[in-house]
């Protein structure tokens, strides 16, 4: 009711245990948060880096370790659990349509950790939402692959044309 417009990047309307479809699915979403309560935060810890290549499988070593070090940093393992569980509970598919403003969704084309698929079932949820693809694997986008340029042009673009129209 009270936003004039919304970016949203990465979404998706329902989490993973929401979405899960064979018990394989549902056991890779418990695996994660179990993963997260036992290695979350632990200075070289495997599942910190395996983590981080979820959301940016085509960063380099380098990036990996700054994001698992961003992560150990920002957030405790109580927290991460807690983060894992909720996201994997989502389910947005009944307000979704009750969005009234603009609406811009950015998403990686091949990206792993959330299928694209789910970016254009929300897409089509939300009345009017556009959305823009983008050639990535990354969740997380990177400032040296070219989808960044294009997140950033979208943005814009959106924001100018929502600004021109309220």
């Amino acid at each position: 009711e009270r936003g004039s417009a919304l970016v949203l990047a990465g979404a998706y309307p329902r989490g993973r245990l929401v979405r899960a479809r064979s018990d394989d699915e549902l056991r890779a979403a418990a695996r994660d948060v179990e993963l997260a309560r036992v290695g979350w935060g632990i200075e070289d810890s495997s599942f910190m880096q395996v983590f981080a290549t979820l959301f940016i499988p085509d960063g380099s070593r380098e990036q990996w370790l700054e994001v698992s070090a961003l992560q150990a940093r920002t957030t405790s393992a109580t927290n991460a659990v807690r983060f894992l569980e909720t996201f994997a509970h989502i389910d947005v598919t009944d307000a979704a349509p009750e969005v009234r403003c603009p609406t811009l969704l950015l998403h990686s084309r091949d990206e792993l950790r959330v299928p694209a698929e789910n970016a254009r079932e929300l897409a089509a949820l939300i009345p009017g939402a556009e959305l823009v693809s983008l050639p990535s694997r990354n969740h997380i986008l990177q400032a040296d692959e070219r989808a960044w340029p294009m997140f950033l042009d979208a943005v814009d673009d959106f924001l100018r044309r929502s600004a021109a129209t309220a």
